[in-house]
């Protein structure tokens, strides 16, 4: 029989406790609990988490897995607009003091749990331009609304230095972007497919990424911003409305939505700043028109719709990466 360090060039470890620090591949045996042990790419996977205390959809979220912010959106079985702010802990949901001040849903945000950002949405009617600041326990209206009012656009970014893209007027898709500095909103340079239905998108408002949506049919259109244009770039695996999305423009997470008429989707994809993967993780709960937060490798999503019903479903993504397992025969 082949020994290992004929086949690997190396022989096995004795130690009493696994290393501190493993390198991928690497294999030693404990001798503690006696067995052998190694370094493999443990695989992603959603995680079932607390639920929002109130069921919505066409919601907006902001911060990372262990302290997220979800605002507005669409609740009951009348649809009636949220003004409804949640916090979450990385454990549970607990309803904030602090109500935005225009209740709407089909919004967008951006920024962190203390420090957020929502703008746009529809008020039933009208569709707004409105934007409000979060500072952890209060929104308060910006005097800086959209340029262009609109509702089920994508966005991202911060607090002071926010991205708002597409969505529609009430009229039309539109292509719009525009920039926000904290107090106004300014133009930036239009995306190359006009579309609405898109996700709180990934990055930053100079290294932005919007993906998804619906133009003239359910697309994977991707295109990624430098502070000044857009550029197409190569597209979703699976092309989708209403999904939920976090990350940087290098290494972000889509997720959920659905490709019309009514398959609501649980597929997951990987962006790392050049294509899409399909990751084998995916959502426990089909649903679209969701929120979502986070990064890629600790991603966040909340709420959403089935046709209705409205949800209240949370789950937490782990990214794939390197664990300690026992070797065992097979």
């Amino acid at each position: 029989m082949a020994e290992y360090i004929n086949i690997r060039g190396q022989s096995i470890e004795v130690v009493a406790s696994d290393p501190a620090n493993p390198t991928l591949g690497q294999i030693w045996y404990n001798s503690t609990s006696n067995t052998l042990k190694g370094e493999n790419f443990g695989a992603a996977s959603w995680a079932t988490g607390g639920n929002l205390n109130t069921a919505r959809g066409n919601l907006a979220g902001a911060g990372i897995q262990t302290a997220a912010l979800a605002f507005g959106g669409a609740t009951g079985p009348t649809g009636a607009n949220s003004s409804a702010t949640e916090e979450y802990n990385g454990t549970s949901w607990a309803t904030s003091p602090g109500s935005l001040n225009t209740a709407r849903y089909a919004l967008n945000g951006a920024g962190i749990q203390t420090a957020a950002l929502a703008f746009g949405g529809e008020a039933s009617p009208p569709i707004t331009g409105a934007t409000e600041e979060y500072n952890g326990s209060t929104w308060t209206t910006s005097p800086g609304s959209l340029n262009t009012a609109r509702y089920i656009l994508g966005g991202t970014g911060t607090q002071t230095a926010g991205l708002a893209y597409g969505g529609n007027t009430g009229t039309g898709f539109t292509a719009a972007t525009e920039e926000y500095d904290g107090a106004s909103w300014t133009a930036g340079g239009n995306l190359n497919t006009a579309r609405a239905y898109m996700p709180g998108g990934a990055g930053t408002q100079t290294a932005g990424l919007a993906f998804g949506g619906y133009s003239t049919a359910a697309t994977g259109a991707t295109e990624e911003y430098n502070g000044t244009s857009w550029t197409s770039v190569n597209s979703l695996n699976t092309g989708r409305l209403g999904m939920g999305g976090d990350g940087i423009q290098t290494s972000a997470l889509a997720f959920g939505g659905r490709n019309p008429p009514l398959t609501d989707l649980t597929a997951t994809e990987l962006y790392d700043g050049i294509s899409w993967t399909t990751s084998p993780a995916s959502l426990n709960t089909a649903r679209a028109e969701l929120a979502g937060c986070g990064t890629q490798t600790a991603g966040l999503a909340f709420g959403g719709n089935q046709g209705p019903p409205f949800l209240a479903a949370t789950e937490e993504f782990t990214g794939a990466a390197p664990t300690t397992v026992t070797i065992t025969a097979s």
